[in-house]
C-alpha cells in the first residue's frame, strides 16, 4: 500500500505518502534508502525500501547562436568545442567563427567564460580545442558584415546587371 513512484520537483523534494516531503536532491540512491527508511519509520515498524532509479537529468550541453540548430544536446562521450559546433549543426554564414564563447560553471553563482578561435582550431593552429563539460554553453556570435549588410545599398547587382549590358 505504500509503493509509489515519484519525481523530484525543482526545488530538490519528493512528497512520500503518510510521510510527507523530503529533500533528495544530490543524494545518492543508498543515501535516499536510508533517508526515506527514517521518514517511514516514524509509522512502519522496520520498514523495507527499494528505490529504482527510473530517470534522471542526463548531462548536456547548450549551443546558441549562429548555428544550424542551436539548442541543448547530450553529453554521450568524449566531445571538443568544435564538435559541439558540429553536432549543433555547424556555423551559419553569418557566424563570427573566431570569437566563440564558452561559458562554464564554476560555482552557482558565478561562471567562467572562455574566448575560443575556432578559426584557428579548425586550420590546426595553436589553440586547444577545449573538451566540453556537462553544463557547459557554447555561444557562437554574428558577424559584423552580416549585421550592416541587410542596410549597404544593393548597387554592387546593378553594376553587373545594368540595363546597358543586355
Amino acid at each position: 500500500e505504500f509503493n509509489q513512484t515519484v519525481s523530484v520537483e525543482p526545488d530538490g523534494y519528493i512528497t512520500l505518502r503518510e510521510a510527507g516531503d523530503l529533500h533528495v536532491a544530490g543524494k545518492s540512491v543508498p543515501e535516499l534508502r536510508e533517508a526515506i527508511t527514517k521518514a517511514y519509520a516514524k509509522i512502519l515498524n522496520e520498514p523495507v525500501v527499494t528505490i529504482v532509479l527510473k530517470d534522471f537529468q542526463k548531462p548536456h550541453f547548450i549551443v546558441g547562436g549562429q548555428v544550424g540548430h542551436p539548442g541543448k544536446y547530450e553529453l554521450r562521450a568524449t566531445t571538443t568545442a568544435s564538435e559541439g559546433v558540429a553536432i549543433a549543426g555547424g556555423l551559419t554564414e553569418r557566424a563570427k567563427h573566431s570569437q566563440v564563447l564558452l561559458f562554464r560553471r564554476i560555482s552557482d553563482d558565478w561562471s567562467e567564460v572562455k574566448e575560443l578561435d575556432l578559426k584557428r582550431i579548425y586550420k590546426g593552429k595553436w589553440q586547444e580545442d577545449i573538451h566540453l563539460r556537462p553544463g557547459d554553453m557554447l555561444f557562437v556570435p554574428q558577424n559584423k558584415l552580416s549585421k550592416v549588410k541587410p542596410f549597404l545599398p544593393n548597387w554592387s547587382v546593378g553594376t553587373y546587371m545594368g540595363p546597358g549590358v543586355f
